[in-house]
């Protein structure tokens, strides 16, 4: 009988970098959800007015020209820095690393909005003459932009693309990277997800049409995933990136690691373009705990997609419900509660918040659940304040994308 794929070898995390609305650091990242503070704040967009957004402070020329900051995107410059905060984390001898051997697989949700509506906004000043378009467009729009900006930056020679999977896209990034490896096609690998979305006008527009976007008289407050007076998304920019190496490759160097990439799973709800299945999501998390080789009641925390909206929070309990029923010790958390919901970054900011439980033993809590949705009732939900665990060993994380994409990843202490 032939080996199963995720039989072949055994892939860990050894870096991570991120930019999140409330952190630049994963350990500042960590101190924030624990201390229950938000990155939410009030936020205006042309056209569309004012509203609350999750926008990230980190600096953008720590890594990059201002010369090659104009010339690439909101996208690129987050993952650049997400790169090499991730590469710097993993320890490894970058210099003497063979960049050939180097894969980069960067989740998106949208990518390309942000510079069209940029350059259509200026051209207007030239009475939309399209000879004073900018040159850089293509290279700015072009689908692998964010990961050919870091390779650019960084000088990798190795495979890179993006991988569009709405927002499920940085779970998709992650489980590419690890069948890259597996497959032999790099030695390391630089994945994730990132998302420039708060720089479009239209993403806001688009949820308030469709009554999915979240409002607050108190910014910190508006992403409410399970609350009975929850009433939308909160649009949220960000980016993380993780190292990816061989187990054996690992530990031969000495390296730092923060977990074992256990089992994943993707498939699609076929159904609608918004509404997702939760009988196809549970179909996903069941896939990814067989591969896992565990049952539901062997996870120690699972991080919830749940972005705020009444359908989408309320399909997701009962997926959730179906695999791990009424009663058990898993805890449930969510962490769009604290920075919205950043898109293709979303699934791998999330994954990573949690990753310190594997040492501090605690789940960090959903914030602003005052009245609990009895749709989205769920055994050991953890609501405001968190929680100390017996055991923190194994992580699943969901995360699901419209057009019925659904991803899950599982992580176990090493």
């Amino acid at each position: 009988m032939a080996a199963k794929p995720w039989e072949l070898e055994r892939i860990v995390i050894t870096g991570v970098g991120l930019t999140a609305p409330n952190g630049n650091t994963l350990g500042e990242f960590r101190e924030n959800l624990l201390a229950g503070r938000s990155g939410v704040v009030s936020y205006e967009t042309r056209y569309f007015g004012p509203t609350v957004a999750g926008v990230c402070r980190f600096d953008e020329l720590k890594y990059q020209k201002k010369r090659d900051r104009r010339r690439g995107t909101r996208a690129g410059s987050i993952g650049i820095y997400c790169a090499h905060e991730a590469l710097a984390d993993a320890g490894l001898d970058w210099p003497n690393v063979d960049k050939s051997r180097v894969g980069i697989y960067i989740g998106v949700t949208e990518h390309g909005n942000v510079e069209t509506e940029n350059e259509i906004f200026l051209l207007k000043e030239f009475d939309y003459d399209t000879q004073y378009w900018s040159h850089h467009h293509n290279p700015r729009t072009v689908a692998n932009n964010p990961a050919g900006e870091i390779t650019l930056n960084l000088g990798i020679t190795g495979p890179h693309y993006t991988i569009g999977a709405a927002c499920a896209a940085g779970n998709a990034g992650l489980i590419q990277g690890v069948q890259m490896l597996r497959l032999g096609e790099c030695d390391a690998a630089l994945c994730g997800g990132v998302s420039e979305s708060i720089g479009t006008f239209g993403i806001f527009a688009s949820f308030h049409s469709q009554g999915a976007l979240a409002r607050h008289a108190e910014p910190q407050r508006a992403s409410r995933p399970f609350d009975l007076d929850r009433n939308g998304i909160v649009v949220a920019e960000g980016g993380c990136l993780f190292v990816l190496e061989r187990y054996a490759d690992a530990r031969a160097r000495g390296a730092k690691i923060y977990g074992e990439i256990a089992g994943y799973a993707m498939n699609s709800d076929a159904a609608d373009f918004v509404l997702p299945d939760p009988q196809r999501q549970a179909e996903c998390i069941r896939l990814a705990l067989r591969r896992a080789e565990l049952n539901p009641e062997d996870v120690d925390i699972v991080s919830t997609h749940a972005t705020g909206t009444v359908s989408g929070d309320n399909q997701e309990c009962q997926a959730l419900r179906q695999v791990w029923g009424a009663n058990g010790r898993t805890a449930f958390n969510n962490t769009k509660s604290y920075i919205g919901h950043a898109m293709g970054a979303a699934g791998v900011l999330e994954l990573a918040g949690n990753l310190p439980a594997f040492d501090d033993r605690v789940c960090h809590p959903t914030i602003n659940l005052d009245r609990l949705d009895p749709e989205c009732a769920l055994p050991n939900l953890v609501a405001n304040q968190p929680r100390e665990l017996g055991s923190a060993a194994t992580i699943l994380n969901n995360s699901f994308g419209m057009l019925g994409i659904n991803s899950v990843v599982i992580v176990k202490k090493v």
